[in-house]
């Protein structure tokens, strides 16, 4: 559907500008290679005004999808972003790929990743030693010094007419590397063996060790492997989970999964000890010096050849016309010659690019004149006491600054709601229709929330809902732009949409045989869309699009008052108690009353079923991160970690009603808070406790995270709303530095 397109971009294929490639709502693409450019400009035209998106701050207009990548880099807001620590080094290089044309879709461009590590041999890795690290500034060819002379002379004594001089006859990214590391899954077993007579590797040339690749890109000649994006999120590749015959090496040891360093003992801690290596401050330090490299100004010229980053003529732009190639088979040849060497990405800069802000200068804690007397006051921003003593159920802090109104919108237990101003500088604003008792707070320019007390803005949600249905945090979806509650639990088996300025109902949505128990929406794209999931006692999900023009939409965009699911979930025997929907990964995780959780596409088919321990049988929370773990929190008191490919990472059993818990935005923490009233941090992938909070008055109901991670907000089973201060980043450094 064409009101399905999110983003539309100019590629290349085979160095020539006759891509295209177009990404879809639920977050998959399609390429498309077209005769010439000037057709790639009709089909542009012809689809929607997307540009390239609304993820890197360009207008949505056709003309920016036809911009070349270094026009797109220069425009774009996110090397500042990623300067100020607001992205990670991980979206910082996938932007960069993706703005320089790299694409999962074409093995020969596929996204380059460096090599950040350099120990693959101790049994303990030190992520503060600097010894430890790559030094980002020399191609990988040239990190070894014996060998990066090799090069030098290989360029300096070069005699060969016929080709310009170079340092590497083989580039650091191609579509046999690329298939080197994705051997073992799918599709790109079937990739490769059709791409060799249906046969695997001699075993001595298979990827087996982790160790024995990185030697091998600092000692051969003829290998200069940067790596994939999956080393840092895919544990799955390193698994000979389809028990393919690999053969046996040399050396007598048989080829099945991949050899991890001593530090790591499972693919899942490879994958991130290597992904906190790459979002280290050693490596953020440097990284801009790699993507100079790759994408910037010493990737070709004088800086290149000083550098010795200088690879094949055929691998750049502009080194050849196909369409000037009259013979076929001349042609053809030339072709396989550009597959089987690579391709460099589009140079994005010809200066040098900018280093990234020191974490040193970004303090996380809010700066103010006032001494701190106790823990109380350094962890607690403030608390807000309302009229109303209403369990505050529900809490959706919409709080990114582009928003009309960003605010913290809150609904009680009696379905009395308020949308709390955000204010933009440090915290949250206004309560319209409360009166406020600040029982604690830091000077006024520092409170995160300010009540205003004219009362003309107080909601409640009048309709009745069925006596039977515990009001609970699940029974509330918020939208991105805090305009409209989207509320559950209605006798007539409806779920319904309010408007927050108003608190009139705007929309009636009809779909489920038996009453909606539960809602959850993915994370909003800035024009506001999303995917909406309904779970109801029939143990159905329905799978919903809520359009940016305010209201669910079906398979008929122009008829909003009966409009249709875009998909049925089925699986469950019991009635649907949580729901989690990600549209990143394009899943939906939701759990019944009894019996494992379900994973779904959001296009409706069962993936699998998340099976925890025999005491692990009825969910009530889950909270999924865009990293793939799932984190679920059964009854009476029992957690499991789960990837998203259904593997148990983790359990835990803490002696507490957990009412409440979610993820940081990277999935690193988690937050949980309960009728104990403290709320708790932990590292997330080993449940190990990272911090508590000072214990409040009164029991933890619902919680949210701002936007930059800074301040937790809780809704107390008191009717208060309390602010904590967040420092995700201390937790990192001083806890996970050892391995």
């Amino acid at each position: 559907m064409f009101s399905e397109i999110r983003a539309v971009f100019s590629r290349r294929h085979l160095l020539q500008n006759t891509g295209l490639e177009v990404f879809m709502a639920n977050r998959t693409s399609v390429m498309f290679n077209f005769p010439d450019q000037a057709t790639v400009k009709k089909v542009v035209y012809s689809l929607p005004r997307v540009g390239v998106g609304t993820s890197y701050g360009l207008p949505q207009a056709r003309r920016i999808s036809m911009a070349t990548p270094r026009q797109l880099f220069k425009s774009s807001n996110m090397t500042q972003r990623w300067q100020r620590r607001e992205i990670s080094n991980f979206e910082y290089l996938m932007f960069l790929n993706t703005v320089a044309g790299r694409t999962y879709n074409d093995l020969n461009q596929y996204p380059v990743f460096p090599w950040v590590l350099t120990n693959y041999e101790s049994e303990e890795l030190d992520l503060t030693l600097p010894a430890n690290f790559r030094d980002l500034s020399k191609p990988i060819g040239a990190l070894n010094p014996k060998r990066a002379v090799f090069y030098a002379e290989r360029y300096e004594t070069w005699d060969e007419d016929q080709t310009a001089p170079h340092h590497y006859n083989t580039h650091y990214s191609t579509a046999d590397s690329t298939l080197f590391w994705l051997l073992r899954i799918e599709p790109f077993t079937t990739f490769f063996l059709n791409a060799n007579d249906n046969k695997f590797d001699h075993p001595d040339r298979t990827f087996s060790a982790i160790t024995r690749s990185w030697r091998h890109c600092q000692r051969d000649t003829s290998d200069v492997k940067e790596l994939i994006p999956e080393f840092y999120y895919l544990p799955e590749m390193f698994g000979n989970s389809n028990d393919y015959h690999l053969g046996q090496r040399d050396d007598g040891t048989m080829v099945g999964d991949v050899e991890l360093p001593p530090w790591a003992n499972t693919p899942e801690d490879y994958v991130r000890i290597n992904r906190m290596a790459l979002e280290s401050e050693f490596v953020s330090c440097q990284l801009h010096q790699w993507v100079d490299l790759i994408f910037g100004y010493k990737q070709r010229g004088p800086e290149a050849v000083r550098a010795l980053n200088v690879f094949y003529h055929l691998t750049y732009e502009g080194s050849v016309s196909l369409d000037s190639i009259t013979d076929p088979a001349l042609r053809e040849a030339m072709e396989q010659q550009i597959l089987s060497v690579g391709q460099t990405p589009f140079q994005l800069l010809i200066e040098p690019h900018p280093p990234r802000s020191s974490a040193m200068h970004l303090c996380f804690l809010p700066q103010s004149p006032l001494m701190f007397k106790d823990q109380m006051q350094q962890d607690v921003i403030m608390v807000l006491k309302f009229p109303s003593n209403s369990p505050v159920t529900h809490v959706a802090a919409n709080t990114l600054p582009h928003l009309s109104l960003p605010a913290a919108v809150t609904v009680t237990c009696s379905r009395l709601f308020a949308v709390n101003r955000w204010h933009n500088t440090v915290g949250l604003r206004g309560a319209p229709g409360y009166s406020l008792e600040q029982a604690h707070h830091l000077p006024i320019e520092m409170d995160p929330l300010i009540a205003n007390n004219s009362g003309i803005n107080k909601r409640q949600i009048t309709d009745l809902v069925d006596q039977s249905i515990q009001i609970n945090t699940h029974c509330f979806v918020v939208t991105a732009d805090n305009r409209y509650i989207l509320v559950s639990g209605f006798w007539d088996k409806s779920f319904r949409v309010y408007s927050t300025e108003t608190g009139k109902l705007t929309q009636i949505v009809f779909g489920h045989w038996d009453v909606v128990t539960c809602l959850a929406r993915s994370e909003s794209y800035i024009g506001g869309d999303c995917y909406i999931v309904s779970g109801s006692r029939d143990a159905t999900l329905l799978l919903w699009y809520w359009s940016g023009r305010h209201h669910i939409i079906g398979d008929n965009p122009n008829n909003s008052d009966y409009p249709a699911p875009r998909a049925v979930l089925t699986g469950h025997d019991h009635e649907v108690v949580c729901v989690s929907v990600c549209a990143e990964l394009g899943l939906v995780i939701s759990g019944a009353k009894e019996g494992p959780c379900l994973v779904h596409t959001i296009t409706g088919e069962l993936l699998r079923a998340l099976e925890g321990p025999d005491n692990c049988q009825c969910p009530r929370l889950i909270s999924v991160s865009s990293e793939g773990h799932c984190i679920i929190y059964y009854e009476r008191g029992r957690f499991c970690n789960f990837s998203i490919n259904g593997k148990l990472l983790a359990q835990m059993e803490f002696n507490d009603s957990t009412r409440a818990i979610l993820l940081s935005s990277d999935g690193q923490n988690l937050v949980t808070g309960g009728d104990n009233g403290v709320v708790e941090v932990w590292q997330a992938w080993d449940f190990k406790q990272l911090y508590v909070y000072p214990g409040c008055d009164a029991g933890v109901r619902a919680m949210d995270l701002s936007h930059d991670q800074r301040t937790l907000i809780t809704g107390m089973a008191s009717g208060s709303i309390v602010a904590f201060n967040m420092d995700f980043n201390r937790w990192h450094y001083e806890h996970q530095n050892r391995y």
